[in-house]
């Protein structure tokens, strides 16, 4: 039983991580109708402006949200830059644009900072907070910030004027257009929210994965599971659906091996994709032909 309950704690700590990557590709996709297969490599590059800035002397905090408000303007200047000229370009070309991204991003950062792998710390304490021992000190701190961000999150988008107004910008753009929103500008501020959410995703989980350009790869595996599980276009579906896999691939981990554990994304993919298209909290859209 103080086995299943670690298991079940851990999984919560890193579903948290996934849940996080999975808002950010919920976001983009609300906005594009297309995946930001670059979304990881996003959040690793902030990883690594958040060690230089440590490395540098920077205090663990200072450094944190000098790195999310980085990253938020790196998201709306992608987004301006590199996303926006190709917004009606067909859905082939718009998928390189972000396979290319994802491929800059990662040289960069190996060019950068090199492959080696780098420790990353954290500011939480060594010992088990609350004498628990199921889970470890970071991973309880990571649950912690991960719900503070989803509830920030969702305080925004349901009770600001900025943050109605971009959902409204990417649910229908033409109508709100007609009401005076700026829809180019909300898409990028929803890109520069999203690159913001994968850094703190990537801070959160570098001190256990090591900091290195591929670190991302396989979290964006899951991410991408737990946002088709909830519901691709539902943020609320894709954060559940992240809990959901975390605490899946540790059970499946600590029963059948940690060989197995990247295939229950994969099962989680195709199963979702054959079953229920939409996810469990997606909506089904249905076209007159």
């Amino acid at each position: 039983m103080n086995v299943l309950l670690h298991q079940v704690l851990s999984g919560l700590a890193t579903g948290g991580i996934y849940a996080s990557v999975a808002l950010a590709l919920v976001m983009i996709y609300q906005a594009t109708h297309l995946v930001n297969f670059a979304q990881g490599e996003m959040a690793m590059f902030s990883t690594y402006i958040a060690w230089s800035l440590i490395q540098a002397g920077v205090p663990y905090w200072g450094a944190f949200f000098i790195t999310v408000g980085v990253a938020f303007v790196l998201g709306v200047l992608i987004e301006r830059i590199i996303v926006q000229p190709v917004e009606n370009a067909p859905i082939l070309s718009v998928v390189i644009v972000f396979i290319g991204l994802l491929v800059i991003l990662n040289s960069l950062a190996g060019w950068i900072f090199s492959y080696t792998i780098k420790p990353f710390p954290s500011p939480f304490p060594t010992d088990p907070l609350f004498g628990n021992s199921y889970v470890s000190s970071h991973e309880l701190g990571s649950i912690g910030i991960t719900l503070t961000v989803l509830a920030l999150v969702f305080v925004f988008f349901r009770f600001t004027p900025l943050g109605l107004a971009m959902r409204a910008a990417a649910q229908n753009p033409e109508s709100s257009r007609l009401v005076g929103i700026r829809v180019g500008w909300m898409l990028a501020l929803g890109w520069g929210l999203a690159a913001a959410i994968g850094s703190i995703a990537g801070i959160m989980v570098a001190p256990t994965v090591f900091l290195e350009p591929n670190m991302m790869a396989g979290i964006l595996l899951y991410s991408f599971a737990a946002a088709l599980l909830g519901g691709i276009d539902s943020p609320g579906g894709a954060v559940l659906g992240g809990f959901i896999v975390g605490v899946l691939e540790n059970l499946v981990g600590a029963i059948l091996g940690t060989e197995l554990k990247l295939t229950v994304a994969l099962v989680l993919i195709v199963g979702v994709l054959v079953i229920r298209p939409s996810g469990l909290f997606g909506k089904v859209h249905i076209t007159r032909v």
